[in-house]
């Protein structure tokens, strides 16, 4: 098992565990403002396939590598991203959660991240973007549920307190995706507090 792969493994459980401590702390306010046209159930809902979509993918093996790194799923997936159906997803996996959705949120991560435990950092899966290795998947399913985290403790009002190993996997992924878009620059200057960075930036 290589070193990168051990840390990669760990930020995914690390950010896992973030996400069910937060969700934990929602206490009945499942139905206030989340982000967007999200409500704070359905926030939680489309974070939750973050986990899920790495059980499922797994269960479809691919056949051969489509898409080769994490960098290259964003840019193959943002039509995807841009439309209507990721609201729609989101909404349906915060009703999937039940009467309960943070015990829900814990039975998911408890399943899924021991599930990656165990996995081949070189086994094939079928994302909506086509054939991955799941060393290279796994980075996106942290950067989601890092950012996504995030959005819920904004929403909750709760400090955004993000596990260390995964802010540097999510970083690490911004920087490949602004270095291959040619963003770099206004990325660099905003960090370094020289400018603030343009209307609607984003590496996504």
């Amino acid at each position: 098992m290589t070193g990168s792969w051990r840390a990669s493994r760990a930020a995914f459980a690390d950010a896992a565990q973030w996400f069910v401590q937060v969700a934990g702390l929602v206490d009945g306010r499942w139905d206030a403002a989340g982000l967007g046209e999200w409500d704070v159930r359905a926030l939680v809902g489309h974070t939750s396939r973050s986990l899920l979509t790495v059980e499922a993918y797994l269960a479809d093996p691919a056949t051969a590598v489509d898409v080769p790194s994490a960098p290259d799923y964003y840019r193959a997936t943002r039509a995807i991203a841009a439309g209507p159906g990721v609201a729609r997803r989101g909404r349906d996996a915060g009703a999937a959660l039940g009467d309960d959705p943070a015990g829900a949120v814990r039975q998911i991560a408890a399943r899924v991240v021991p599930l990656v435990h165990g996995s081949d950092p070189d086994a094939l899966l079928t994302t909506i973007a086509g054939g991955m290795r799941l060393a290279d998947y796994l980075p996106t399913r942290t950067f989601e549920l890092v950012v996504h985290t995030a959005d819920l403790a904004a929403a909750l009002g709760v400090d955004a307190d993000v596990p260390p190993s995964s802010a540097r996997q999510a970083l690490g992924l911004v920087a490949d995706l602004a270095v291959a878009d040619g963003t770099s620059v206004p990325l660099l200057l905003a960090a370094t507090g020289r400018t603030g960075l343009p209307g609607g930036f984003s590496v996504l």
